[in-house]
């Protein structure tokens, strides 16, 4: 990869809210993150299937505001049956982008439905629906938390991409290094579809070192120290994460990455101050 000017596309991912009030906000959160074009917005799906209604009812929603919406779709408890249905309700509607995912197992589950790994339901969405889906799946630069080794958990990447999957996103990071190396380590297996880095904005290292303990993304050392150090101030924590993580985007775009990609957990005020940031 060789330095490169800054111009990118972005996307965004938001959970589908519970409540009225959550759908309020997340509507204006979208408001706010339109104004950069992005190329979609992207809705979650919870585990085990628990939001699908909703997740549904946000990605129709997105779509007739006139944006691309991408929702998610997990394999863990679903059966063909449950996913064709929903394939083809997605497909009447007009939706053209998934974003497909094993899933996280929900507490207590027995079974796993009629998919075990994300590569099988990549390659029966392409049965059912041929070319019909530009389907995104996960890569994981720091490594899967349930990878026995680095190289399977490369090959599986491969799987999902010879089955079918168009391109890539990664879990999060702040190490740009982490990502590069894997994007080399794809080049050389032969995976050779886009991979789009996932960011995660910070707003409170609580927060952030749970969600990190859970997918295995790596807080570095120096960077948790600094957040801890900030106690209960949040401005002055939020304003320090605004710096690192633009940085990390700027460092990103130098280099050629095709496109960012924001994990809001519905929220915009400070992804939009780490976009304006990168494009000054």
């Amino acid at each position: 990869m060789k330095p490169t000017a800054k111009k990118f596309d972005l996307s965004f991912e938001f959970f589908p809210p519970k409540t009225t009030e959550g759908m309020d906000k997340l509507r204006e959160a979208r408001a706010k993150l339109a104004k950069f074009n992005p190329e979609f917005f992207s809705v979650t799906f919870g585990a085990g299937g628990s939001t699908r209604d909703r997740t549904m009812d946000t990605v129709l929603e997105i779509q007739r505001e006139g944006f691309q919406a991408a929702p998610h779709i997990s394999c863990i408890s679903s059966s063909k049956s449950e996913i064709r249905d929903l394939l083809q309700a997605y497909q009447a509607q007009g939706i053209t982008r998934l974003v497909t995912l094993r899933g996280d197992i929900p507490s207590g589950e027995v079974s796993a439905g009629d998919f075990k790994y994300a590569s099988e339901l990549v390659a029966f969405i392409r049965e059912e629906t041929g070319n019909h889906f530009n389907i995104e799946v996960a890569a994981y630069p720091e490594f899967h938390p349930e990878a026995r080794t680095p190289a399977a958990d490369l090959l599986n990447l491969k799987r999902k991409v010879d089955a079918g999957a168009n391109s890539a996103i990664t879990q999060y990071f702040y190490n740009a290094d982490a990502y590069f190396r894997f994007v080399d380590q794809c080049d050389a297996l032969g995976i050779n579809v886009p991979i789009v880095p996932g960011i995660m904005p910070i707003y409170n290292i609580t927060q952030l070192a749970r969600f990190s303990s859970v997918c295995g993304a790596e807080i570095p050392r120096w960077l948790k120290m600094r957040l801890e150090e900030y106690g209960e101030d949040m401005v002055s924590l939020r304003a320090f994460g605004i710096d690192v993580v633009s940085e990390l985007c700027e460092t990103l775009l130098a280099w050629g990455v095709p496109s960012l990609h924001f994990y809001t957990l519905n929220q915009s005020n400070i992804i939009s101050n780490i976009i304006e940031n990168v494009q000054d």
